[in-house]
């Protein structure tokens, strides 16, 4: 995004500009939504409902756990998009998948070393991505590992891994932890929407999907690359296409 502002205040910044240009904001939380027969759609929120003509749904996707202690106090993102601020440092990639592998190839080119975890002994990503990790000299292969335990102090020092073979415990201190074990839409809540059989929302850049006049954008859309830029993207289609199926009712 921007030099020394994260995430959080980036969409706060987001936020503000469309409240100066008299944007209603509401917060609810959405229980059902309904499909009306003269076409509009009905979102049901547990303080009221609201019904409109086009529905936009944003409602993301949520990193898969490891459900270990310490996780949810200590890891943030896990995205690697965070990757310069451990430059130089050491580093853990948790998985064994294409995400996982090319995760620790993108944070070896900034740290100093990387542990890359995983609960078996060979990687289901491609050969190639593979090929090139065992290759990298500062990228430790952990196989055969579950991380047991996610330790520090207010902050992430360390994470207890346990050798699912041996049973040995050893405890690797690390500065910065990615979980790469899937990714999970949000997208349970409504089943008139087709998707992939990971649950992501089909549908192209128009990001109109299966139903006219409902819209989906973010990382609940099926796509290549999930960021902040790309959902914002995202986000203006979505907007150019309910205009435009406004205009055609």
């Amino acid at each position: 995004g921007l030099p020394g502002i994260g995430g959080f205040e980036l969409g706060q910044k987001f936020r503000e500009h469309a409240e100066k240009l008299g944007a209603p904001f509401v917060t609810d939380e959405i229980t059902e939504v309904r499909l009306n027969e003269d076409g509009t759609k009905t979102v049901v929120g547990s303080e009221e409902s609201y019904t409109a003509k086009t529905l936009v749904i944003a409602s993301g996707a949520e990193h898969s756990l490891l459900g270990v202690p310490g996780e949810k106090e200590l890891t943030g993102s896990g995205a690697t998009c965070d990757g310069n601020f451990y430059r130089n440092k050491v580093t853990a990639v948790v998985g064994g998948g294409d995400v996982a592998l090319g995760d620790a190839l993108y944070l070896a080119r900034l740290c100093q070393k990387v542990y890359l975890i995983h609960r078996r002994d060979s990687f289901r990503g491609a050969k190639i991505l593979e090929d090139k990790v065992r290759e990298t000299e500062n990228i430790e292969l952990v196989l055969d590992s579950t991380v047991e335990e996610i330790r520090g102090d207010g902050q992430l020092k360390s994470v207890l891994v346990k050798n699912k073979k041996s049973g040995a415990e050893s405890e690797l201190a690390i500065d910065g932890l990615f979980i790469a074990v899937g990714i999970v839409p949000e997208s349970k809540n409504f089943p008139f929407l087709e998707t992939d059989e990971r649950g992501y929302v089909l549908g192209d850049e128009s990001c109109e999907t299966n139903v006219p006049g409902v819209y989906a954008a973010g990382d609940l859309r099926k796509k290549q690359l999930r960021q902040v830029i790309t959902a914002v993207a995202d986000g203006a289609n979505a907007v150019e296409s309910a205009m435009r199926y406004l205009t055609e009712q």
